[in-house]
């Protein structure tokens, strides 16, 4: 009888058990095949985890379609297991980003730190193990791509050497700068300089500041970087990784990483935590129209250090030209936004539990614009050809245009337009808000949770 029952029970391991009954470590060993075994178990294991019928190894087949895309049998497996024609990987990162109920393997981590850091083993101080990774980040992992730069490959400019407007014979008048203002030190830093190099760590004023420009998603931040208890100044790099479309860029002091919009650390050490730092007001000009208005201004010297192509309008040229993106992110809106296309340049402010964008064709036929934000009136001073914006504290009467880009008029008074406030004819001042430029896509992606956007008087 004994074996009777012992052969019955080796008969049952031998059984072959159906497609949808795989165990945890089945599906394990076989994502973990589509990847790194051998090609000649990649269709059996593709059958298997397709059989199975579970949603949660597509983040596994979308990943694998981008970095061993060249078997259409996994495009194949994607199909057949959502239902859905993708086309290619960013047909398949979009469906991703809409099904945030899908929750990945919980093989799917390892498998992703893995990828990424046999591209460059720097990625793993960001995102540790895999079984780190997984509950250490505000952003899915699933969504984090690799940019196609190594970690810290794209280099800050720390302290750069700063020149007089007279010496700066390199730039032309319609070049684009980022222009900074606090506590007299005035200066600009060329987006044609910055494009190379994406963060820039200085004092400006006495003020440490960073300025993290995204040429992705079209957006220059100016971020305080003394943060209430620490000791000294977060410096910042670029990290190489994305975020829909969007820079992480990460502190040197903890190799935390943080969101390029948001200013928040989304994960590493500080993560989770209340750090967030505090935005500074800044202006994309002209550099003509820069100059003019502040003649003591300094500006970013050519010599930088680096051997780079700073020559006006080469960096991310075809980029900036295309109507295209490089990387998948959706950009969603209602019936009175659907003008505006995923490159379509925003204006946006945020602050606790609102935000507001308006897209800047708002200041085609006009340089003032009166609205609301947050409750309060405001007042917005906008260029669409130079992408300027200046947001400030409205008050009761509104503001209108004069000749002159810097007064307004309000109740037949003249108001004298700074990079700090509004001042009015008694010195009264009306403070300048902290906003910033960026692609309609950027916007509507990172902040569309709490977002209006300004739909015409």
């Amino acid at each position: 009888m004994r074996v009777v029952l012992v052969l019955f029970l080796l008969a049952l391991t031998l059984v072959p058990r159906p497609a949808h009954a795989l165990s945890q470590d089945d599906v394990t060993e076989y994502s973990r095949i589509v990847f790194f075994g051998p090609v000649a178990r990649r269709d059996e294991a593709l059958e298997a985890l397709v059989a199975r019928g579970r949603l949660d190894v597509a983040p596994a087949l979308v990943l694998a379609i981008r970095y061993r895309g060249g078997d259409p049998a996994i495009m194949r497996s994607l199909r057949a297991l959502t239902g859905k024609p993708f086309k290619n990987w960013k047909d398949a990162m979009l469906w991703q980003e809409a099904r945030p109920d899908i929750v990945p393997h919980r093989s799917f981590a390892a498998i992703k730190v893995q990828i990424l850091t046999d591209i460059d083993p720097g990625f793993r101080r960001f995102l540790g193990d895999g079984r780190a990774a997984r509950g250490r980040l505000a952003v899915r992992l699933e969504e984090i791509v690799w940019g196609g730069a190594w970690a810290d490959a794209i280099p800050p400019l720390d302290h750069p050497k700063m020149i007089d407007a007279d010496d700066a014979d390199y730039l032309n008048g319609d070049d684009l700068v980022f222009g900074v203002a606090i506590n007299g030190d005035i200066r600009a830093y060329p987006l044609r300089i910055l494009g190379w190099h994406e963060m820039m760590n200085d004092r400006i004023g006495g003020v440490a500041v960073a300025l993290a420009y995204c040429p992705l998603c079209g957006s220059g931040i100016l971020y305080e970087t003394e943060v209430e208890g620490f000791e000294e100044p977060f410096v910042f790099g670029s990290s190489g990784l994305l975020y829909r479309s969007n820079k992480l860029m990460f502190d040197r002091q903890t190799e935390s990483l943080w969101h390029h919009l948001t200013g928040k650390p989304v994960g590493g050490p500080l993560y989770p935590g209340k750090v967030r730092l505090k935005t500074r007001p800044m202006a994309i000009a002209r550099w003509s129209d820069w100059r003019a208005r502040h003649p003591e201004t300094r500006v970013l010297a050519l010599k930088t250090g680096y051997t780079r192509n700073y020559a006006s309008g080469f960096v991310y040229h075809d980029y900036f030209a295309s109507p295209d993106l490089l990387y998948p992110a959706r950009a969603e809106g209602d019936e009175a936004t659907k003008t505006l296309n995923p490159k379509s340049h925003v204006f946006g402010l945020q602050t606790v539990g609102a935000a507001k964008a308006w897209p800047l064709a708002a200041f085609a036929n006009r340089s003032v614009l009166n609205d609301t934000f947050a409750g309060k009136p405001i007042v917005l001073v906008g260029n669409e050809r130079g992408r300027t914006v200046r947001a400030y504290e409205g008050g009761a009467a509104a503001f209108s245009q004069t000749g002159d880009p810097t007064v307004l008029r309000s109740d037949g008074q003249r108001w004298t337009v700074t990079e700090h406030a509004l001042v009015g004819p008694a010195g009264e001042r009306r403070p300048r808000l902290p906003g910033r430029v960026t692609y309609w896509f950027a916007w509507n992606n990172h902040l569309n949770f709490e977002s209006d956007v300004f739909k015409g008087d």
